[in-house]
């Protein structure tokens, strides 16, 4: 085979460092032809014989480093095996992607190569090589040309793979993806190949002989291996050729000088970087000192020992005052804006915030608006904890700064056009009046909410009303009226979002004052009115939610007659397919329920038939939120009208094709007659319901705690008139107790216990004794879960005949027991 004159200035230390690390020439140079370049060091020639697998793993990376290749050593990467100029193009220029060459097939006219000898390769599905999931081009040959990408650098799943994460990308990731990142590098770092350097460092000089491979050598590369593996999730990047020097690495110190120091983690060393060098602090400047002196509490305090954290937190307490709030905030709150902090991290950081508020006071006003910044979102959290530490610090930041501090800083935010800021100023203000005493932020709101500047001021003045009526519950009742007063122009405001959100404020009020203050409501009641006339949608859900807070609050006469006027919509709105209207509708048709103004034969003719055909559907439920929901409301309604109206009504349901809808209708009936009993139920619905429910036990796919709580419930209402239905109860429950799923066996086992104390009442000894003997025999279940629930039949039998009668005699069933009661596991 012929080449090209090679040009070789100074390339041994070139190939000797980038050849091992990256395996990157696609050269198909073998190993008897490596001797044509005596020049190149013997590492070359010990990975010459694997780099033509680098063109299967990295295809895109390929065609950029053959150019780089090309003019940089004056070669031919691809040459002909007639020795002749390469055909189509130059050979320095790229080739175009209508070059690409089928691979030939060998046919009659040429021997073909007994390939029993060779090293192994690695088995490719369909013959290709395998790139994600589809190929894209064929496998390039020698004499072929290089495949082509249309010169773009891979995005998405394609550079995820291709690219190795830098620095500046990290800042996206969640502290769950940063922790998994840290993890995949730290296990690359430990199971990375030695170099040669890192060998000589471990070994001893003397008595040691570096060997040479064999000639024939060959690893086993398997690169479709690595093409499936799960990428570190990462922002986008685009192609970087990385040499030793640069890639980023691993730091293997972190860390900080000085005693008694915790490790820094990886992701810390933008904020403590200072405290990984090496100085002398005699020579540093006080406030330099005091900069370096807060960054080793900080981070004490968030990833030191508890020992460590309780005696550094207790002394940037004390040292407060000495600090100074710039130093102190400086370096605190970029720390608690970080998008790698983890949620016991952010605990402790504004624990730290915490205490220093209290010992700066009133020096904190300067720094309040970077609080804010910082802790508001807090107050949206869907942790529940992370809200009540939002809601702490800025109660405290608001009674150390004072009123018209935390007014004058906030109040650019009320109008603010981005609804997320408005939102959190609103939250932070209702805060501010918990901690400072709503009659001080009165004059405040009328103002806002009088405001003809912007409806996004008013929009945000209503809102705070809400949600300092949803913050302090019944400590609005005092100021009630002024409250209503102050936002009861926005029912007639020319702009929906703030009719909308007055209606809701109204409702929140209505339910912090329940069951009084329906005087303080007298000027809104004919707005609310018009409003549930005048409105479609959401503004419609919103009046139809403050008419539901407030009709509980009326007397009898006045509750009865707004029911009925506000049920004609309410049943129109039953038809509604949006979501968010029906829990609203249920709310509402509960709460009306609930009044003793409203008559229980109005219920049965005007507004059962009515919710049983649109909301008892499969639809209902699929959702968790609208099963509760329309579950409670039945059950209200059932308090209302009696449980034989609305057993009547659902028991045959419990015969339906959709298993999910048969627990919410066994749901329902369990309330229902755990509520009220079964005294109105007749014979016909009572074997209706024994019927209904031992079918309803036995189609169960997945054994739920809401069938056999039904069950149980059902037969103790029942009582005495469950006699004639006790064989078959019982023959179900044995033919369970014998399934080969332990969860099966578990639920027959606690159903014994649920309707052992009836079936004593039902004089049926007889069973019970049969019933414990068959328990007594599966003493031996290797389940844990079923073994307790075993022993808990065998109680519930013990507790209701006595030890006398039981079977088999007590004496029998002691023995039985003492092996379960040494063993730990059971």
């Amino acid at each position: 085979m012929l080449h090209q004159p090679l040009v070789f200035p100074q390339t041994s230390l070139f190939f000797t460092l980038l050849v091992p690390k990256i395996c990157l020439f696609p050269f198909t140079v073998s190993l008897s032809e490596c001797s044509l370049f005596p020049h190149l060091t013997p590492k070359f020639h010990l990975f010459a014989a694997s780099l033509c697998f680098f063109p299967l793993k990295f295809p895109t990376f390929y065609q950029h480093f053959t150019v780089c290749v090309t003019e940089y050593f004056c070669i031919n990467p691809f040459p002909t095996c007639t020795g002749g100029t390469p055909s189509h193009t130059g050979w320095a220029e790229t080739p175009h992607k209508e070059s690409v060459t089928e691979t030939p097939t060998p046919h009659g006219g040429k021997k073909k190569r007994s390939r029993w000898d060779e090293t192994p390769a690695s088995q490719r599905m369909g013959g290709h090589t395998p790139l994600l999931s589809t190929p894209i081009v064929k496998t390039p040959i020698v004499g072929g040309n290089t495949p082509n990408f249309s010169g773009m650098t891979p995005g998405g799943a394609m550079a995820m793979g291709l690219a190795t994460p830098s620095p500046g990308q990290m800042g996206a990731m969640t502290p769950e993806q940063m922790q998994a990142w840290r993890w995949e590098k730290e296990l690359d770092e430990r199971n990375r190949p030695l170099t040669d350097e890192e060998l000589d460092a471990l070994f001893p000089q003397d008595g040691y002989k570096i060997l040479k491979p064999p000639a024939g050598y060959q690893p086993i590369r398997t690169p479709a291996r690595k093409l499936t593996a799960t990428p570190t999730p990462m922002g986008m990047s685009g192609f970087r050729f990385q040499m030793e020097d640069n890639q980023v690495k691993i730091v293997d110190d972190m860390q900080p000088t000085g005693e008694n120091m915790p490790f820094m983690k990886a992701e810390d060393a933008q904020y403590f970087q200072k405290l990984l060098d090496n100085v002398d602090e005699e020579t540093l400047s006080p406030e330099e000192q005091k900069e370096r002196r807060i960054m080793t509490l900080l981070l004490k305090i968030k990833n030191g020992t508890p020992p460590m954290r309780k005696s550094a937190l207790r002394q940037i307490t004390d040292k407060a005052r000495e600090f100074g709030a710039d130093s102190l905030f400086n370096q605190i709150l970029p720390l608690l804006m970080s998008p790698t902090l983890e949620d016991q991290e952010r605990h402790l950081l504004v624990k730290v915030i915490d205490r220093v508020l209290y010992k700066l006071d009133d020096l904190v006003r300067p720094y309040v608006h970077k609080i804010l910044v910082v802790i508001e979102p807090l107050l949206i959290d869907e942790d529940y904890y992370a809200r009540v530490e939002g809601r702490e610090i800025i109660s405290n930041l608001a009674k150390a700064a004072g009123l018209a501090t935390m007014i004058s800083t906030m109040r650019p935010d009320i109008d603010n056009m981005d609804e997320y800021v408005r939102n959190t100023t609103a939250r932070a203000f209702a805060v501010v009046a918990s901690a400072l005493g709503i009659p001080s932020l009165l004059p405040f709101l009328k103002a806002v909410c009088h405001s003809k500047k912007s409806w996004q001021a008013r929009h945000t003045g209503i809102k705070i009303v809400q949600q300092i009526a949803i913050l302090m519950g019944c400590a609005v009742l005092p100021h009630l009226k002024s409250l209503v007063e102050i936002v009861e122009n926005g029912l007639v405001d020319e702009q929906q979002k703030v009719r909308t959100i007055t209606a809701l404020s109204l409702a929140a009020l209505a339910e912090a004052a329940t069951p009084y203050g329906i005087e303080a409501f007298d000027s809104v009641l004919v707005r609310l009115w018009k409003g549930i006339r005048a409105h479609r949608g959401k503004g419609l859900a919103a009046f139809l939610k403050a008419i539901g807070y407030l009709i509980p609050l009326m007397d009898n006469e006045s509750a009865n007659y707004y029911t009925r006027e506000v049920m004609v919509i309410l049943i129109r709105e039953f038809q509604s397919p949006d979501e968010e209207m029906k829990k609203i509708v249920l709310k509402v048709v509960k709460q009306c329920c609930m009044t003793d103004g409203v008559e229980p034969q109005y219920i049965k003719e005007e507004i059962l038939p009515h919710f049983f055909r649109h909301f008892w559907t499969h639809r209902m439920a699929l959702d968790r939120r609208n099963f509760r929901q329309l579950v409670d409301t039945t059950v209200e309604i059932a308090n209302k009208v009696g449980g034989a109206e609305i057993v009547s009504r659902l028991v045959n349901d419990l015969k339906d094709d959709n298993e999910q809808y048969r627990k919410m209708v066994m749901d329902c009936i369990e309330k229902v007659l755990g509520n009220l009993g079964a005294a109105d139920i007749d014979s016909r619905l009572e074997e209706q319901l024994i019927d209904g429910i031992l079918y309803a036990f036995q189609e169960q796919t997945n054994e739920d705690v809401i069938m056999l709580n039904g069950f149980g419930v059902v037969v103790t209402s029942l009582g005495a008139r469950v006699k004639p239905y006790l064989p078959q109860i019982c023959g179900t429950i044995l033919w369970r107790l014998n399934n080969k799923a332990a969860k099966v066996r578990q639920q027959a086992a606690d159903l014994i216990s649920r309707i052992a104390a009836v079936m004593h009442e039902c004089n049926e000894e007889k069973l019970l004794g049969h019933l414990g003997v068959v328990l007594y025999e599966y003493l031996g279940e290797e389940y844990p879960e079923v073994l307790g629930s075993i022993l808990g039949g065998l109680k519930a039998i013990v507790n209701v005949i006595g030890m006398t009668k039981m079977t088999p005699p007590i004496k029998d069933l002691l023995p039985r027991l003492t092996p379960i009661l040494k063993n730990r596991f059971a």
